[in-house]
């Protein structure tokens, strides 16, 4: 054989041998890239993805190499997913890295997060198996730290759906009575003044003198002809039966001695065919079709009225049956029932809240800003009320704000089983939002449709699950920190601003909120100001901040 030709075969065979006997070298950290980096929380999870770039001649043929991604923070560390990949000598299913030519890799990360992570270390751990041998090779760290801001969506937070009051301060209460006409005539009869109705009227009139509770606002006549006869006599006709009617009224009025009510008004309408049409659909009349298309076809009076006159086979009893009921002056009596005054409403749930119906101690619960009062209040109502699912609702509403979420999970049972009602689910679906079973909150949200806190609800519940542009949609107009913390994550700056500043209540994480801003605008007077204002609310986001890369480029020593 030549001697070259052996001393190349000669050469091949040694470096195969080399590449497949020697140990695995120490991996680089240049040879690692990481996105997002730093990284950053997503929903509840810290995703991530590692390249690794394998140069030529450095991954020997028999090699297996598993790499476990693991975050190192203070007090434990975290693993993701492993990751195998192998020589070109080894027998697997494994990605293979060519001695050669190296290769390319993306290796995936994720963590539950926690907080602790916001300082930490993402680290690459080796561990090698060549053969029989199995041995480690040095870590490498391929990141720092863990943006957080993400994980500020907080459930505890979103306002309880409320079974509203129906309280009414002032309900209006309207009382009639008609004076019926003979054909052509205007005066009034004795017996139409003796009428149940009317009898009832005059009583509810008179109830009204000098009882706080009630106020006499209106007393109306309104006065009407039949459409038949003619438009000048019935004008006339209407006229006259409005004058008589009012006259026997101010004389009724001042022989009871009523004085206390506000208006007396009068109208007349000469030919009632807006009535005529109503009582003709209604009735029995066996061509009534055939009159209401007439009415429909001609819209003068005059000529109406000729058109239906020449229906004899039903004129007749129309004039039995419908126009009879036509001719009448009717009294209406507009009463406005006072209720209780807020201090009343206050001084008897503090006294007698027995005496309190179901609407007017809901009510009650809404004129404090005291939880605690207020978790009295729902407590008596749910007492006093047992079969109101809004006692309970309201109580568990309560019970969530105060913290005491055991006490509320029951109270929204029970709302829920007294009625199919979306207030309880979507509140149930709190509870288990602030759990962390997401799946769960999910199908209660679906029960609760048309509740006008259900956006809120599911604006962090898209925030925990990462989807921080569904959860800007589904916050929509809201203002509250979770709606700007969605607006901050979308990158709608502008809007999340706009959104803080509209806070009613701001507190420690509205500022630090206002703060992450500042930072991601490069406004350091913004910054500064309002982690002041958040650390002098909290002390502990002093410590929050000294370990958030959000103010990794900026000196935040003179907030503190």
């Amino acid at each position: 054989m030549n001697r070259n030709l052996c001393y190349v075969l000669g050469l091949g065979i040694a470096l195969s041998l080399t590449s497949c006997g020697k140990k695995l070298g120490q991996f680089s950290a240049d040879y690692f890239s990481v996105n997002p980096d730093p990284l950053e929380v997503v929903g509840v999870n810290v995703p991530a993805r590692v390249s690794a770039k394998i140069p030529a001649k450095f991954f020997v043929k028999n090699a297996e190499v598993t790499v476990t991604p693991t975050l190192v923070y203070a007090g434990g560390e975290a693993t993701s997913q492993p990751y195998t990949f192998q020589g070109e000598k080894v027998r697997g299913n494994n990605p293979v890295i060519s001695y050669e030519n190296g290769s390319t890799q993306t290796i995936p990360v994720n963590f539950v997060y926690r907080p602790e992570m916001a300082k930490s270390e993402l680290m690459l751990n080796f561990t090698v198996t060549q053969g029989k041998k199995q041995y480690v090779l040095p870590a490498v760290k391929v990141a720092d730290g863990v943006i957080a801001t993400a994980a500020m969506a907080d459930a505890a937070t979103v306002t309880p759906a409320i079974g509203s009051d129906a309280f009414q301060r002032i309900i209006n209460e309207k009382y009639a009575a008609d004076i019926m006409f003979l054909i052509n005539q205007a005066n009034i009869r004795a017996n139409q003044l003796n009428t149940d109705a009317m009898t009832e009227l005059k009583k509810e009139i008179a109830r009204t003198q000098g009882n706080p509770n009630l106020e006499l606002a209106e007393i109306n006549i309104q006065s009407y002809a039949s459409p038949d006869g003619g438009v000048e006599l019935n004008t006339k006709l209407a006229a006259n039966r409005e004058k008589n009617t009012k006259e026997y009224l101010d004389k009724q009025l001042k022989k009871d001695k009523i004085t206390e009510f506000g208006e007396l008004t009068a109208q007349f309408t000469a030919q009632d065919w807006e009535g005529f049409q109503k009582l003709v659909s209604r009735s029995n009349i066996q061509d009534k079709d055939l009159i209401l298309s007439v009415l429909s076809m001609y819209k003068d009076p005059e000529q109406r009225e000729r058109e239906i006159r020449n229906m004899s086979s039903v004129f007749e009893q129309l004039a039995d049956e419908i126009l009879p009921q036509l001719r009448y002056s009717r009294i209406t009596a507009s009463v406005n029932v006072i209720g209780k005054s807020n201090e009343e409403i206050n001084q008897l749930f503090d006294t007698d809240p027995s005496k309190l119906t179901v609407e007017e101690i809901l009510y009650c619960a809404t004129l404090t800003d005291d939880n605690a009062r207020k978790l009295r209040i729902y407590d008596k109502a749910a007492r006093l009320y047992p079969n109101d699912y809004r006692t309970w609702n309201n109580l568990g509403m309560a019970q969530y704000i105060d913290g005491d979420y055991d006490a509320a999970k029951a109270s929204f049972a029970k709302a829920a089983s007294l009625g199919n009602n979306g207030a309880a689910n979507m509140n149930l679906g709190l509870i288990e939002l602030k759990d962390g079973n997401y799946d769960k909150a999910n199908q209660l949200f679906g029960s609760a449709a048309g509740v006008d806190e259900l956006g809120e609800a599911l604006g962090v519940y898209y925030l925990k699950k990462g989807d921080a542009a569904a959860a800007a949609r589904s916050f929509g107009n809201t203002k509250s920190n979770n709606a700007a913390l969605a607006q901050i994550l979308t990158k709608d700056y502008s809007k999340a601003k706009s959104t803080l500043a509209a806070i009613d209540r701001p507190d420690a994480t509205t500022y630090y909120l206002m703060a992450v801003l500042g930072a991601r605008t490069n406004n350091e007077s913004m910054l500064t100001t309002n982690l002041r204002q958040a650390i002098r609310l909290d002390s502990s986001m002093a410590q929050r901040a000294a370990n958030d890369l959000e103010f990794a480029k900026f000196n935040i020593n003179k907030a503190f």
